[in-house]
């Protein structure tokens, strides 16, 4: 890395709800996992909940950004968001249960990252954007020039040093607590000296994008149009963190004339096929089988579930569409889209649709009550395959990642110069 490049980490001046004993009204989800209903849902909380600035609607006089501007002008005004007085960064506790019903706690901070190319490799992507998104999200923040929610970055942090500093910085008190969708949040100002001692330990290697890629190309690209704002308000969690988990995208295919036989005689050729008794936990038998080969379930209706072990004797090689390169073709998301995704969504007689859920129930509800066609469960990556994927300059497929818990947006804004 270039000595002659900006720190890539630095604290910055946070600007915060007034009101911290009523952020449970106040603070919603990334915008992109809120539908419809629940932007409603969250916009009836709180005349100020943050889901009115980060997907905000157009006035009688104003389209939607303007009038995202006009509120944040308004509650500036009007008190309701008031700036930390000196620069710091915000380290942030999440208390959550995994599906399974584990407990664990996250740690991370807000800092500010500088938004540079990802030519300078600092700053590592493994997904693939589109333009809608980003056009959307540049026209909110010309509109409010207000980092309104955070990227959320992973650092390598090999020695640990990252996750010591934040579990030391998070036994104090904290100067907020709230509580979104189950999760228990605490957060603690850290400024001074600390603060820097922070940002240096997040920055000291390149970071990892794990979800934010299209507000991290956005802040890129808003950048070059104003230099004065050249830095992204992130959320920095190290590899380290014991509380760091990433949930599988499981698939769901709707569509009707899927043939489970003949789609099954299709898979014998790259699978060893199986059945899952009735009685047994589908998701620790998936574990179980994938422990140290690809494996997945297929769910079909009446209770017909088989499992897929890719054949030790297969030659991958000879699939050009599993990717580009090795980290990806490796990937278990990558052989099963490829190998049983497209299989069945290439062998019904109806135009099919695909949806997809982190919620193994789900998914199997949906084949259970008729309203899906066959569901694919999947076993989750694993954090150094993101890395190696995003090291190798390639991209994930579409929906391979879900990291969990998301960072909340109104935690913290970043006002831009």
């Amino acid at each position: 890395m270039s000595v002659d490049l900006p720190p890539l980490v630095v604290p910055f001046r946070g600007e915060r709800y007034a009101a911290t004993d009523r952020l449970n009204a106040l603070i919603a989800p990334p915008y992109d996992v809120i539908s419809r209903a629940e932007r409603v849902g969250y916009g009836a909380r709180d005349p100020h909940n943050i889901v009115h600035l980060i997907l905000p609607e157009a006035s009688a006089a104003l389209d939607p950004y303007a009038s995202a501007a006009e509120r944040l002008a308004a509650w500036r005004r009007e008190g309701v968001l008031r700036p930390d007085p000196a620069d710091g960064v915000y380290v942030v506790a999440q208390d959550y249960a995994l599906p399974s019903g584990e407990r664990r706690t996250r740690l991370g901070m807000f800092a500010a990252v500088r938004a540079e190319p990802f030519a300078t490799r600092r700053v590592r992507p493994h997904e693939q954007t589109h333009s809608a998104p980003k056009a959307d999200r540049l026209a909110l923040l010309r509109a409010t020039r207000t980092g309104l929610e955070s990227i959320f970055l992973l650092a390598p942090d090999a020695d640990r040093a990252l996750a010591q500093a934040l579990a030391q910085a998070a036994r104090g008190v904290p100067a907020a607590r709230a509580e979104l969708d189950g999760v228990g949040i605490r957060l603690w100002h850290v400024g001074g000296a600390k603060a820097g001692e922070l940002a240096a330990l997040a920055g000291r290697a390149q970071l990892y994008i794990a979800d934010g890629h299209h507000r991290y190309e956005t802040a890129v690209a808003f950048a070059q149009e104003d230099p004065r704002a050249d830095r992204v308000l992130s959320f920095i969690v190290s590899r380290a963190d014991a509380g760091l988990a990433i949930l599988p995208t499981h698939r769901i295919v709707f569509g009707a004339g899927r043939d489970a036989a003949k789609l099954i005689e299709l898979w014998r050729e790259w699978f060893e096929v199986g059945r899952v008794a009735p009685c047994m936990d589908r998701i620790e038998r998936l574990a179980e089988l994938g422990r140290d080969r690809t494996a997945c379930i297929v769910a079909f209706p009446e209770d017909y579930d088989v499992t897929l072990v890719l054949r030790k004797d297969v030659a991958l090689d000879r699939i050009p569409t599993l990717g580009r390169t090795p980290a990806v073709r490796t990937l278990d998301v990558a052989r099963i889209e490829t190998l049983v995704v497209q299989y069945i969504l290439g062998a019904g007689t109806a135009t099919p649709s695909l949806a997809y859920t982190p919620d193994p129930r789900a998914a199997f509800e949906a084949v259970r009550h008729g309203k899906a066609a066959a569901a694919v469960l999947l076993n989750p990556p694993k954090v150094e395959q993101v890395f190696a994927v995003a090291d190798a300059g390639d991209v994930m497929p579409p929906k391979s990642t879900y990291f969990v818990p998301k960072v909340p947006a109104g935690l913290v804004l970043r006002p831009l110069a």
